[in-house]
């Protein structure tokens, strides 16, 4: 060895030695480092966050919570979205149009199976079934004269974006993405602030990053369909190994009807009208961002599993596990190619 490589060496080792004594260090501190645990009420419904910090977050969590109740919370009456199905002069915030623009695109993407001015008809089937008496045709049919994405928009008044209405008693409800999305806002924040290992749930649907406390890969549980209307047992049809990912899933589990001797999920199609004709009882969507996955979950209960199939065919970056009942009315699962090696159990 010449002298000009030992000089570049005996320069070069002294590097490498901090180097490598910096990375052990790094490491040490994340293995030491605490997992906090938080848990509230938002949106109706409760929250359970998990992650890695040296201090507690629930005050700036639930800031960042706050913020999207104030957009999307049908719960808030002084809410954005709130303001808007009162036809008040109000112009939408960035979270309000960031959502309503992917909610926009998944209604395109699956010929309205997902839309996000169907709650009347959810509403009156639902009164309906609780009270033992199906709407009637005329009310259904009143009612799908305000049901339909492409009758709501956003346009430019006045140098201002606003949401314009076909019909000004045409209702916006954000309930089948706003969780999704809360979910996605919080994960934002942890990776602003550089917070690597985390797990954020609220009503069902997760993002996960990095590792859980026990230094493994987070597993989520699915959820197995059942009769129990006491919600007293919840079994786990499987396991799921998420991390780096989003999951969401839709299916009324304990709101079933029966027909034929087949078991189906009450879910209305918004097309229609009706309460849907398929055997498709819980639909499970991995992908990148929660609030797609949870949108993507509702309109496959909708579609069914042969259609959900087909957008699963042009969309490659969404994964899916379904329950279903087969021609026997016996429970089975399908799911994407892609997720076999995410199945723990």
């Amino acid at each position: 060895m010449d002298n000009k490589k030992k000089k570049q060496l005996k320069w070069q080792l002294p590097f490498l030695i901090l180097l490598i004594i910096g990375t052990a260090l790094i490491i040490r501190q994340q293995q030491s480092m605490p997992y906090q645990h938080d848990s509230g009420f938002v949106f109706g419904t409760v929250y359970n966050i998990t992650y890695q910090s040296d201090k507690n977050l629930k005050k700036e969590i639930e800031n960042e919570l706050k913020k999207i109740d104030i957009s999307l919370s049908m719960f808030n009456k002084n809410s954005v979205i709130s303001r808007i199905n009162r036809n008040e002069a109000v112009v939408p915030d960035k979270m309000f149009l960031e959502v309503f623009d992917l909610a926009q695109s998944v209604s395109k993407e699956t010929s309205g199976a997902f839309d996000i001015t169907v709650a009347p008809l959810v509403n009156v089937w639902g009164f309906g079934f609780k009270n033992g008496t199906p709407p009637t045709t005329h009310s259904i049919d009143s009612l799908r004269r305000f049901v339909d994405y492409r009758k709501v928009e956003t346009a430019r008044q006045n140098g201002a974006m606003k949401i314009k209405k076909a019909d000004p008693r045409i209702m916006v409800d954000c309930s089948a993405i706003a969780k999704g999305y809360g979910c996605d806002v919080i994960a934002r924040y942890f990776l602003s602030h550089d917070i690597k290992n985390f797990m954020i749930e609220i009503g069902g649907e997760i993002v996960t990053r990095g590792y859980s406390p026990k230094r493994l890969p987070w597993k989520i549980g699915v959820t197995k369909p059942n009769d129990d209307t006491l919600n007293v047992k919840e079994e786990i049809q499987t396991v799921l190994n998420v991390t780096d990912k989003a999951m969401a899933t839709s299916g009324n589990y304990r709101n079933f009807y029966y027909k034929d001797g087949k078991k189906y999920a009450h879910t209305i199609d918004p097309t229609t009208g009706y309460p849907v004709q398929h055997s498709l009882l819980s639909a499970t969507v991995l992908t990148k961002n929660c609030a797609t996955a949870d949108a993507y979950a509702t309109a496959f209960m909708v579609m069914g599993i042969d259609k959900a199939k087909k957008v699963l065919d042009k969309h490659p970056e969404l994964m899916a596990y379904f329950i279903y009942s087969d021609k026997n009315g016996k429970p089975a699962t399908w799911y994407s190619d892609s997720l076999k090696d995410k199945i723990a159990k």
